[in-house]
């Protein structure tokens, strides 16, 4: 039985730029580090609420052989405004904000290495939740 998404996962080309992204600016604390026999750090663990997490190694992302079909990933967030706003103090362009279809708030920005994030925040008209947690 599936109990809910575990992590995602990216290469990145350059593991401080997106230490910094993901940290400094997302606000993401870092659960742990993954470490060569020499101490060197080629990946990071970050927490991002519940049993969720967002998993990088260094590296640069691989060229695909074909097309992919990733679109992007999603992070709940909390004070949908407040949170936007302070995405944008720290530098991060925040773009697409709207009360999506699905009756929750929206907003899009982009990590380092090109990934799309969207922000969600839940309403209480939004559609999800009949199948959220009380």
């Amino acid at each position: 039985m599936i109990k809910g998404l575990a992590h995602v996962c990216f290469r990145v080309k350059d593991l401080s730029v997106s230490e910094d992204f993901y940290a400094h600016k997302l606000g993401l604390k870092r659960a742990f580090d993954f470490r060569k026999p020499s101490g060197e750090i080629f990946g990071i663990y970050f927490y991002a609420g519940a049993r969720n997490f967002i998993e990088l190694f260094a590296g640069g992302p691989p060229t695909p052989a074909g097309p992919s079909s990733f679109q992007h990933f999603c992070l709940e967030v909390d004070a949908f405004h407040d949170f936007v706003g302070t995405l944008r103090e720290r530098g991060v362009e925040v773009t697409g904000t709207k009360l999506g279809d699905d009756g929750a708030w929206q907003g899009w920005i982009t990590d380092p290495d090109g990934n799309r994030i969207e922000l969600h925040c839940y309403t209480p008209e939004s559609r999800q939740l009949p199948f959220l947690p009380r």
